[in-house]
């Protein structure tokens, strides 16, 4: 089955977007996944289009209304898909959760505008909140692009080699170790002899070692759950373990 994401915004336009690039594009053009939007103004009540309304018991902005996402939420085929509201206040997205979500069947995602969404929305649809960092944004669209990209790079296929995804960051609890190219030597800086050893294992070692120490000093927190969880073990079918 292809993986389908569908999109709930305000502004249909922006996608595609950067998704319809490099290997993400030609994924979807090779039958990989797919992308489709829906407009939530098409379900507004009034000839305004507008979907929101002033906030109950005062204050800034406006927030948009529960009956009129729910409409535009209910339209989506579920298809044993996910909704995924993208919020500050959801719980931080992690490798792990997109490996599990790029393994079901897609997701539905919804874009949020303005002050904010009614509760209600929350409260009568199951609906996951997830946020891509601690800092707010003028509304949903590119952090459903990030979700959405950080999916499907890890469908089967999209990337081509399996072997890329091998030791990324956050593959088994730790961050990336550092890669190198031609020229061997830029700007007085040479590749670390041992790259061009050939031998396979001091390489590995030493990318192992890299590993810890870059997670030391930019991560301290994963690596101090790494020691205490050890790396993370992965199955196709399960969501990821320590």
């Amino acid at each position: 089955m292809m993986w389908q994401a569908t999109v709930l915004t305000l502004y249909p336009e922006l996608f595609p977007g950067p998704l319809d690039a490099s290997i993400l594009g030609r994924g979807a053009a090779e039958g990989y996944w797919a992308l489709d939007t829906i407009n939530i103004r098409d379900f507004s009540d009034n000839k305004y289009g507008s979907v929101d309304d002033t906030p109950a018991g005062g204050g800034a902005g406006l927030v948009m209304r529960a009956d009129i996402l729910g409409a535009a939420i209910d339209s989506a085929p579920r298809n044993d898909r996910p909704i995924v509201c993208l919020s500050p206040r959801g719980a931080p997205l992690t490798q792990a959760r997109a490996r599990t979500l790029s393994e079901g069947a897609g997701l539905i995602a919804l874009c949020g505008r303005f002050e904010g969404i009614d509760e209600r929305i929350f409260e009568t649809r199951d609906i996951e909140e997830v946020s891509i960092g601690d800092f707010v944004l003028a509304g949903g669209e590119i952090a459903a692009m990030a979700l959405i990209e950080a999916c499907v790079r890890l469908i089967p296929g999209v990337l081509g080699s399996a072997s890329s995804l091998g030791e990324e960051s956050f593959d088994g609890g730790l961050l990336e170790y550092p890669q190198y190219t031609r020229p061997r030597e830029f700007e007085g800086r040479a590749i670390p002899e041992v790259l061009l050893s050939g031998d396979h294992k001091k390489i590995a070692a030493w990318r192992r070692e890299k590993r810890r120490e870059i997670t030391r000093t930019r991560r301290p927190d994963l690596l101090e759950r790494f020691a205490k969880d050890g790396p993370i073990r992965r199955d196709k079918n399960k969501e990821p373990e320590r």
